[in-house]
């Protein structure tokens, strides 16, 4: 393989695909105002009461002026587009291209494409006023934990965190009681990093009563 060849296929000209991807981003979602991200699994059926919740809640977001970001799949990420783009609210969905396939949901009235995980979630942290979190799997924790990873540290400023539906996190809440917080692994402040509420009127109590609206 010529010298050529390595470079472009490399780690050096990966770099270049990674900037790319944040220029992109940065200035495809500067200019949304705003804005709340809201996470979730994509096997939740629209006949799901979390898919319902969902919705409500991005129409609610949307009619109080805030636009939803969201990861472009089905599930909960389609009920909240679903909801934004119903009362003519900006609707962001940040697709990933993975090797299973997702396909960007038709609620998405701005479309922005990713290959990198950690790209993608830059853009859903920086340009989020508050993240909603909806009951999910591996991708929702990594993005819950990241969150409250990153104002526990210090590393961005307190900004709420909601996770939505008491049933589905109480077990999560439970361990980190019992294994982190007895155990000495987290403080009992560390707890105030996030709300649990179980409806779309408490999510927007909570962002109103952060921002003092």
């Amino acid at each position: 393989m010529s010298r050529k060849s390595d470079f472009i296929t490399g780690d050096p000209w990966r770099i270049f695909r990674i900037m790319a991807e944040f220029v992109e981003g940065f200035e495809e979602l500067c200019h949304v105002g705003p804005a709340v991200t809201v996470f979730g699994s994509a096997r939740t059926k629209p006949g799901d009461r979390y898919y319902r919740i969902a919705e409500d809640v991005a129409v609610l977001l949307a009619k109080n002026g805030y636009a939803i970001i969201t990861g472009a799949g089905s599930g909960i990420m389609e009920a909240a587009n679903r909801g934004a783009k119903k009362v003519g609210k900006l609707s962001v969905g940040l697709n990933i291209q993975v090797p299973t396939v997702q396909r960007p949901n038709r609620y998405i009235t701005k479309l922005l494409e990713f290959r990198y995980f950690f790209c993608r979630k830059v853009m859903f942290l920086k340009y989020a006023k508050a993240f909603v979190v909806f009951p999910g799997g591996f991708g929702t924790m990594d993005e819950f934990f990241e969150a409250v990873t990153l104002i526990q540290t210090g590393r961005i400023g307190k900004f709420p965190v909601i996770l939505v539906g008491k049933e589905y996190w109480q077990g999560l809440i439970d361990w980190m009681s019992k294994s982190m917080f007895l155990k000495g692994r987290i403080s009992k402040k560390d707890f105030s990093l996030f709300s649990v509420v179980d409806d779309a009127g408490s999510v927007l109590k909570v962002i109103k009563n952060f921002y003092g609206g």
